[in-house]
């Protein structure tokens, strides 16, 4: 029995020894292989390089086709709410994982509303003009969230600058009515300089008018009295 399974042990350990040993290295020779196409670094823009990121979550994204009464699948990706450093204003902004396709992309207007889907509260759903496609078009979007908490995140955040931007409308208002009335005081306050001024010219030139007749009746009376005085003579 031993002589019949020490040769299959044995030939077995030699496999084990052939297969753990290093293969040949490849020998170096030099050569340098200049590559066919070369490269250059190429800078790629966003067009969010002048924007603060408010917010940034993952999220799946549809759109309501009204055509076929349905909801359809826009992607998935992060939706982000920018705003611009310099004008102030915020736009959301969602592309698709993987592609960075633009899936989404309108302003956060004043009158722009967020609720909570039915029946969903990882969902949320809105109405905006929405500028993905390269055409400004009405669009009703649905996104849902991994959690509950992201979606309130969402929601509030909203809330939060729609809120900030019918404030800063009002307060625009307000200067712009102030700035009316301001502009219609100084047109009442020229209209009235300009009719002072136009009365005071009137009765000038009225005195003026009554000041020449006694200054011929003087005349007169000197030219009288000189001619008597000749008569005399």
């Amino acid at each position: 029995m031993a002589s019949t399974t020490e040769p299959t042990t044995l030939k077995k350990e030699e496999e084990e020894e052939d297969d753990s040993r290093p293969a040949a290295e490849d020998e170096d020779t030099g050569a340098q292989v200049a590559p066919i196409v070369k490269l250059q670094e190429v800078a790629v823009t966003t067009g969010e390089e002048n924007e603060d990121i408010l917010i940034d979550l993952k999220s799946k994204l549809y759109r309501f086709d009204k055509d076929g009464n349905q909801w359809k699948e826009r992607g998935v990706g992060t939706v982000k709410l920018l705003k611009h450093k310099e004008t102030g204003k915020v736009r959301l902004v969602m592309r698709q994982n993987k592609t960075l396709k633009i899936c989404a992309n309108h302003l956060v207007l004043p009158t722009m509303s967020v609720q909570e889907h039915q029946g969903n509260d990882k969902s949320c759903v809105w109405h905006a003009a929405d500028f993905s496609d390269g055409e400004l078009k009405e669009e009703t979007f649905c996104i849902r969230f991994a959690s509950v908490e992201n979606c309130r995140s969402f929601k509030d955040k909203i809330e939060e600058i729609t809120e900030s931007l019918a404030k800063d409308n009002k307060d625009d208002e307000s200067g712009d009515t102030a700035a009316s009335l301001i502009e219609k005081l100084s047109v009442k306050g020229k209209d009235l300089i300009e009719k002072l001024s136009v009365e005071g010219k009137d009765k000038e030139e009225k005195t003026e008018a009554k000041e020449e007749p006694k200054a011929s009746s003087e005349e007169k009376k000197d030219e009288t009295e000189k001619q008597e005085k000749s008569e005399e003579n």
